[in-house]
């Protein structure tokens, strides 16, 4: 399996996935046509778009690439009328394979009503649109907090070394909101200089790991004493953290 790493837009990622062994060819939220386009070239050929939710910064470049190279569109069945040429609709812990490469389906609503992950057991391999992000999470527009926090905790129990390719590239900001609330972090703290070396080079953050994530993303440590103290929450829940904290990040 190989992975090639699709800047789009301003800051967001797609993702082309290269099945060796039968040629397979497939994208996850392809943003922007054209970007795409460019790396699908080489191939000469896409076999299947991969949709994780709905917002147009995902699938803005479905109907374009489908048209061109008669791909087949799998996207959730909660997002059948949302998303442009849906063919193949797809249910919470569904298997599919594409080619020799068999991922599952996981539900994760909060961001959207519809959101899904797609994750690759074998490969150690997840791909988690704008629901888990390397140090942050997504917006909660269409859920409830509770529903986006049980999403990341359904993310959060995946084996720690599998490899997570989210949706946009907001590792920075992520960082430096994770240490305003949680500065005494040395995992954290480790990741400064490994983060800001790669956007200084112009390379992705990304893929960042389950593990790392549970050291260093707040949202995934609700339960941290530490951190419940900075917000002078000590004795709340850990939904009521998780709201707080999502609350301080969409006015940061």
């Amino acid at each position: 399996m190989k992975i090639e790493i699709i800047s789009c837009l301003n800051d967001n990622y797609s993702y082309l996935i290269f099945e060796k062994e039968t040629n397979i060819i497939s994208i996850v939220d392809p943003s922007d046509f054209n970007a795409c386009d460019e790396v699908i070239r080489k191939y000469k050929k896409l076999d299947y778009i991969l949709n994780t939710h709905h917002h147009l910064d995902h699938v803005g470049g479905n109907l374009e690439l489908k048209d061109k190279y008669n791909s087949k569109i799998l996207a959730s069945e909660k997002d059948k009328r949302r998303i442009p040429g849906i063919d193949i609709l797809l249910k919470d812990k569904q298997i599919f394979k594409i080619g020799n490469l068999e991922f599952k389906i996981i539900f994760i609503p909060g961001h959207t009503s519809g959101h899904i992950a797609f994750y690759f057991k074998k490969e150690k391999i997840l791909f988690s649109g704008d629901t888990l992000f390397s140090l942050g999470c997504g917006r909660v527009f269409e859920g409830t907090h509770a529903e986006m926090l049980n999403s990341l905790n359904k993310l959060k129990s995946l084996p720690s070394d599998t490899k997570v390719y989210c949706g946009h590239e907001y590792t920075k900001r992520n960082l430096d909101f994770c240490l305003k609330y949680d500065n005494k972090n040395q995992f954290l703290k480790d990741k400064i200089k490994e983060v800001n070396l790669r956007l200084k080079d112009n390379l992705p953050t990304i893929p960042t790991s389950i593990g790392d994530e549970i050291k260093t993303n707040i949202f995934l440590r609700c339960e941290d004493k530490a951190i419940k103290q900075a917000l002078s929450l000590k004795d709340s829940s850990d939904q009521e953290i998780f709201a707080k904290l999502r609350d301080l990040k969409d006015a940061f």
